[in-house]
């Protein structure tokens, strides 16, 4: 669906208003009808990486580096600057920032997150992160917003209360965020960074006419008293809100959003989620300097990126807030593995995710994407985890929200990932390895009857495997044709695929594998 197409299917209306600094809006739809439940006094920070993030210049698979410098020559990092992660992962360099996190346990990198039947436009494919739909499947309210739908489901009527007085969710931008979006409205607050004092008209009204009209201009005014009111619990936050670190930069834009949010925080302001934003990351064509692969756009955005988290963790922390925040970075896409003629890359399938907080599981979650020494032109990074899989620990883990109400929300059951640890709870620990096992499929290249070696004892019910070709389009699901052999494998006919560049993906009740195989 099209950015526009979700405007216009969703009826949204922008209420803008001033005050003090921030420009609020509250945005409004009439939508579908969902139950979700629970609410604590977590806080959930998304910051979406806008344009679709070069994953393979941002967490570099160091063990597939000849082959990688083969593909990318003109912008792949020079390995003695890669920062060191461990001795098979590494950084791009201008991530330096990031190492303090990295060594202090509170950073957590998920490897390879997507979807099934990546869709590489941007609106769609933002679209499909922000309501958590399948591919070919059109929602109209977001992943956050059916969540609270559920548990404020006559909202915005009779809000903000005495029991609910500040806002849901707050956006810093000009819109508020589509992740939010609930049935009859959004739960987020826009606020935007300028200047000017003011507020939206509420003082004597018209009598509101008898009819359909009517219901609507009531309906206007209602949005107008509350996004004055929410207006108000936030300038009066801020005012009492105090940054304490002394590492944002004046010029870094996605840092001074994180610092309004801490300043937000600090004053105690009880909004569980916001949205923050950083674009520029759609990198066809100068996302390297031609004379040094470590400078250019791609750099500069991720020393915005590493620097804003960076002072924004000091800021948390040093408040005392660390238990309590949980950053997650997120894009719509990531890059493919050729880089182009223009210094750039096209648009392509999963990315990694970074996980920042006093709570995270620290280290990498995942194993690294396998670089072939040939990889086709429209090959791209293959899924390994599900983003609904981690939109569902985010559920579990960290808003407490019961299994089976989280599969209503996201329509399915998609298992968990293991990057938060037992702040809150210790089920993921209960449930899931820190460390994938590796999954093997023989023999590679093979004539179509694949043997995958899965090291754990489940039976065939449990299994759950897919078939992705090069462009991330599913080629086949395990159906009746899987079995398990004599020597323990079990064995997948793809007979009936085309000769190709695929992809095998397994799924347990434990873990995630992918594995990429040719079909000769």
């Amino acid at each position: 669906m099209k950015r526009r197409d979700f405007l216009r299917s969703s009826g949204l209306m922008t209420l803008p208003v001033m005050l003090g600094k921030f420009s609020v809006a509250s945005v409004v739809s009439p939508l579908m009808d969902r139950s979700i439940f629970g609410l604590n006094d977590k806080i959930l920070v998304l910051i979406q990486l806008k344009g679709g993030n070069d994953t393979l210049n941002t967490v570099i698979p160091v063990e597939y580096y000849d082959n990688l410098a083969k593909v990318r020559g003109n912008i792949v990092i020079p390995e003695k600057k890669i920062l060191q992660l461990t001795d098979a992962t590494g950084l791009h360099p201008s991530l330096q920032q990031l190492m303090d996190l990295w060594d202090g346990g509170r950073m957590s990198v998920i490897q390879s997150v997507g979807y099934p039947n990546q869709n590489r436009s941007h609106f769609r494919s933002t679209d499909i992160w922000h309501t958590a739909s399948d591919a070919d499947e059109y929602l109209t309210t977001g992943w956050l917003g059916r969540y609270f739908t559920g548990e404020y489901p006559n909202y915005p009527e009779g809000y903000p209360n005495a029991s609910y007085p500040h806002p849901f969710a707050i956006t810093i931008g000009s819109q508020a965020s589509e992740t939010c979006q609930g049935v009859v409205s959004n739960f987020s607050i826009a606020i935007n960074g300028t200047s000017g004092i003011g507020e939206l008209f509420e003082g004597e009204w018209d009598e509101v006419p008898d009819n359909c009209y009517g219901q609507e201009l009531q309906y206007v005014r209602q949005l107008v008293r509350q996004t004055n009111a929410y207006s108000s619990a936030i300038e009066e936050a801020f005012e009492k809100g105090k940054n304490v670190s002394d590492k944002y930069e004046d010029d870094n834009r996605l840092a001074q959003q994180l610092k309004i949010v801490a300043q937000l925080i600090s004053g105690g302001l009880k909004t569980s989620v916001y949205v923050v934003s950083l674009g520029g990351f759609d990198t066809h064509s100068g996302q390297v300097e031609a004379d040094d692969t470590t400078m250019g756009t791609h750099a500069t955005l991720l020393s915005r990126l590493a620097n804003a988290v960076n002072a924004f963790m000091d800021d948390i922390l040093r408040m005392g807030y660390g238990e309590r925040v949980l950053a997650l970075t997120y894009s719509e896409f990531g890059r493919r593995i050729i880089a182009n003629a223009s210094n750039g890359t096209d648009h392509g399938d999963a990315l990694a995710l970074f996980a920042f907080g006093e709570c995270v599981e620290p280290g990498i979650v995942g194993v690294n994407p396998e670089i072939p020494s040939n990889p086709s032109k429209g090959e791209s990074v293959p899924m390994q985890y599900d983003f609904r899989a981690v939109y569902s620990t985010v559920f579990t883990e960290w808003f407490d929200v019961p299994e089976d109400t989280v599969q209503n929300i996201l329509f399915g059951s998609y298992g968990s990932v293991p990057f938060i640890r037992g702040c809150l709870s210790t089920r993921i620990g209960d449930k899931a390895p820190a460390h994938p096992i590796a999954l093997e499929v023989l023999p590679n290249p093979s004539d179509g009857v694949v043997h995958l070696k899965i090291p754990t004892d489940l039976r065939e019910d449990q299994l759950h495997v897919q078939v992705f070709n090069e462009y991330g389009r599913i080629a086949a699901m395990k159906v009746a044709e899987m079995r398990r052999s004599a020597n323990g494998t079990h064995v997948l006919d793809l007979r009936h695929l085309p000769s190709g560049v695929y992809f095998i993906q397994v799924q347990t009740p434990q873990w995630s594998g992918t594995k990429r195989i040719v079909l000769q």
